[in-house]
């Protein structure tokens, strides 16, 4: 308790932003453990102006992080108690303390922004599909009157969608289709016209 006696002004404000800081990086690192902490409440500049909750759609370039403001302060307030309690310099110990938090909040900006750019890779793009061939699953009924599947490899691996048709016919089960348009995570198909090659593997047949 002699530590404490010894504190002035600027080692209290230290320690309690540092204690402050320190408890809310620990509540959110628990959060970030047990899969409860979804999105970062970030204050978006660049939409509304006010504080918005940013998904994990984030793209993690915005500055103004909850996560990056309680590193700053646990390793700023820790950074310029040590300073202080060793002896050096009020001014000094303020400004090192300012660059060792700024470091820790670029560290973890650098580190979310990271993170989310490897969901974000992981994410399947359905846009990405229109123009491809796939092969129906299940048959797709006609005229978007339900929905069918369809199967395809995206992104480099095996994907199953939902698919529906504008044709007048239903698409039976294993037919070649053309993905038409993405609405979403539903493939708009139609069926793949048979090409030259198609046509003169019927004649060399018959």
């Amino acid at each position: 308790m002699e530590w404490f006696k010894d504190f002035g002004p600027l080692e209290w404000t230290y320690f309690v932003l540092a204690c402050i800081g320190t408890l809310f990086l620990l509540i959110q690192i628990v959060l970030m453990i047990v899969g409860a902490d979804s999105g970062d409440a970030d204050l978006d500049t660049d939409t509304d102006g006010d504080g918005a909750f940013d998904t994990h759609t984030d793209t993690g370039m915005s500055l103004f992080s909850m996560k990056g403001l309680t590193a700053f302060f646990a390793i700023g307030g820790w950074t310029g108690i040590v300073m202080l309690t060793s002896g050096v310099n009020s001014g000094v110990s303020v400004a090192v303390s300012v660059v060792a938090g700024l470091a820790a909040y670029i560290v973890v900006w650098l580190v979310i922004r990271m993170i989310l750019k490897l969901q974000e890779d992981g994410t399947v793009q359905y846009a990405g599909a229109v123009g491809k061939t796939a092969t129906v699953y299940v048959s797709v009924p006609a005229k978007r009157s339900g929905r069918g599947k369809v199967t395809l490899v995206l992104q480099g691996r095996y994907t199953e969608a939902d698919a529906v048709t504008d044709e007048e016919e239903r698409i039976p089960v294993d037919a070649a289709v053309v993905i038409e348009e993405a609405a979403g995570d539903v493939f708009v198909v139609k069926r793949k016209a048979e090409g030259k090659d198609g046509e003169n593997e019927k004649s060399s047949i018959k």
